[in-house]
């Protein structure tokens, strides 16, 4: 089993199912959208984050990505770490066909692919440290990943190359490079694209 401290928030019952099988961590579910309209609780996933702290790994599907965006605007976004999973096409054992959008969800993924996930956020292990050569999002601008004309295309494609979800906005893109790559790491990984 691996230990979290952190309080980790999933889409719903069977995500936690999942990660209850080798996480030792608190896992509390949004049960899908359900998260939108209960008051209740949001009011407990702001006391845990201020006590504990937040892992929002919810699925790599726009819905995922709705629900991880609605949790960081309900709570104080210091308290969040962000743990993504990478898109691969595919459909879990217990349904009859794929998702809307094809991919695995959090259900879906190895006990691997999950772990590897919280490590790449600074969950697991050593914490993201920062250091002398961050990468910024001005770094992003000068190599051609944000403000131009093929910048989106060429973000997928590297967040394809890094095994990350497409979605990604910029400014979670910075952060989570910054746990998993270096600056030259990552000018060497654009020129090869």
């Amino acid at each position: 089993m691996i230990k979290i401290d952190r309080v980790i928030i999933v889409e719903g019952k069977y995500d936690k199912n999942k990660l209850s099988r080798f996480i030792d961590a608190p896992i509390i579910t949004t049960d899908g959208f359900g998260i939108f309209k209960d008051k209740e609780r949001r009011k407990l996933l702001a006391k845990l984050a201020e006590t504990k702290g937040l892992v929002v790994l919810t699925d790599s599907d726009s819905a995922g990505f709705l629900i991880r965006n609605f949790i960081g605007s309900a709570v104080d976004k210091k308290y969040i770490v962000n743990a993504y999973i990478p898109e691969i096409s595919g459909k879990e054992k217990r349904k009859t066909k794929p998702s809307k959008e094809g991919i695995l969800g959090v259900e879906g993924m190895t006990e691997e692919v999950i772990t590897k996930a919280l490590v790449d956020a600074g969950v697991l292990g050593e914490k993201c440290e920062n250091h002398a050569d961050d990468i910024k999002k001005i770094d992003l601008y000068s190599l051609g990943l944000s403000g131009g004309k093929d910048s989106a295309e060429k973000r997928k494609k590297l967040l394809a190359f890094y095994g990350l979800p497409s979605r990604i906005p910029v400014n979670q893109m910075v952060e989570i490079l910054n746990c998993i790559t270096t600056k030259k790491e990552l000018e060497n990984a654009v020129k090869s694209l």
